[in-house]
């Protein structure tokens, strides 16, 4: 294969997807590689993750208090935030970044970027299921958040009120009778939640393949099995990109391969501080009394619960164990039990186990834009935990800025320039 398109993709998840979307319906000649055998593949960070599209939820990760708790359960492999023990400078430089974007400060200068973020993502989401010709699972039905602690529920009520004051944040509280009513599979120890209507979900690995379907029918070229092997400069040019597949000559190269953009930059001389998170889900047969039409959000017990037709999808934890698909035992377990603090029947034998890797940022903030070293790379990637959510959106920024359009969102929080030296 030797082909020279206008814009070269490389990585087939949900961000390169909606990359490939945005490009092709915009006219540009695309080609799209994934790695693996096929577009969502099993053991990939799209594959069976939660779904939720949150844009009521703005905070980032790294937060106040944050990495204190992940030290205190750093021997805790069960525990919601594991960080496993190992020589690793890289490691390292993430946490002390991660240390340094905890400070409130700068928490509460992310949060309108985040916002920013999921306003028009939830905007994007919602033009594409109005075209009528996307179907990957999506419904904008809301999302409940539950909890367990009298105190915990007051608080997040008086958090719901200052969001909506300062970000527009809309929600509606729930009193243990309202949740009840909702959700008859919650437990009585239940005291409320908060509803946000303005979220949604999505089978992540449907919208995907959709996305990808929708691109190549525009005209997008999508060749799986194909791997990026390296890239052969000219000036601040990426003149072309050896593959296991050929070689490929394009104008413009978007570098979009999740978790493996860091190894992909490093001979280019970026140096991307992303960290490898795993996280888990189980599958299990939707009890009775868990809404069929309504995710909820379990803080308390570190799980989301999506509902897929007749099945429902417990997910959560963080693990940062580097690049590696072992599953911990103790870690399902523990999103099982965390579930059934909260609700009854999810203790039914799993459907379904899953793991994949998602690509951290320090700072919790996306990685979207230019590289400022090469005049025609263009890097969107470090997506966190909320890929699913950023991916239209984040397809739409990148054909903006190859199409020479002014991007509809301000992207200087998101260059990727904001970690040097790393």
């Amino acid at each position: 294969m030797t082909s020279k398109p206008d814009v070269l993709v490389i990585g087939g998840g949900v961000i390169g997807a909606s990359c490939a979307y945005y490009l092709s319906r915009d006219g540009a000649q695309v080609t799209l590689i994934e790695r693996e055998e096929a577009i969502c593949p099993v053991d990939g960070a799209t594959y069976a993750n939660a779904g939720l599209i949150m844009p009521s939820d703005p905070y980032p990760l790294p937060s106040p208090g944050v990495l204190g708790q992940g030290l205190k359960w750093l021997l805790d492999s069960s525990s919601p935030l594991y960080i496993r023990p190992r020589p690793s400078a890289a490691l390292g430089r993430w946490l002390v970044g991660f240390a340094v974007a905890s400070r409130k400060s700068t928490m509460r200068r992310h949060m309108p970027v985040l916002r920013s973020l999921g306003v028009e993502g939830i905007k994007a989401f919602d033009e594409l299921d109005a075209s009528g010709e996307l179907d990957g699972g999506y419904h904008h039905n809301g999302i409940l958040t539950l909890y367990l602690s009298e105190a915990k529920f007051e608080a997040a009520a008086a958090d719901a009120e200052a969001l909506r004051s300062s970000l527009a944040v809309q929600s509606e509280v729930f009193g243990a009778a309202a949740v009840h009513e909702r959700v008859p599979a919650a437990l009585a120890a239940v005291a409320g939640g908060i509803f946000h209507a303005e979220d949604a979900h999505a089978d992540a690995c449907a919208f995907t393949r959709e996305l990808v379907r929708l691109a190549a029918r525009q005209g997008a070229t999508v060749l799986t099995a194909t791997e990026a092997l390296g890239f052969r400069l000219a000036g601040r040019r990426v003149a072309a990109v050896t593959t296991t597949r050929g070689t490929v000559s394009p104008d413009t190269v978007v570098l979009a391969a999740g978790v493996w953009s860091a190894a992909l930059a490093r001979p280019l001389g970026l140096r991307l501080p992303l960290q490898p998170a795993k996280g888990y889900s189980v599958t299990l047969e939707r009890p009775a009394g868990v809404p069929e039409d309504l995710p909820l959000y379990l803080p308390e017990g570190h799980v989301c619960v999506t509902p897929y037709g007749e099945r429902l999808r417990l997910a959560g934890t963080l693990e940062l164990s580097g690049i590696n698909d072992r599953v911990l035992a103790n870690r399902m377990q523990a999103i099982c039990a965390g579930a059934g603090r909260f609700l009854g029947g999810t203790t039914s034998e799993a459907l379904q186990i899953w793991r994949g890797l998602r690509p951290m940022t320090p700072d919790g903030l996306p990685i979207v834009g230019r590289a400022r070293r090469f005049e025609n790379l263009i890097l969107a990637t470090g997506h966190n935990m909320n890929g699913l959510m950023y991916g239209p959106i984040t397809g739409r920024l990148v054909a903006e800025i190859v199409t020479g359009r002014t991007p509809s969102l301000d992207l200087h929080a998101l260059r990727a320039e904001r970690f040097i030296p790393w």
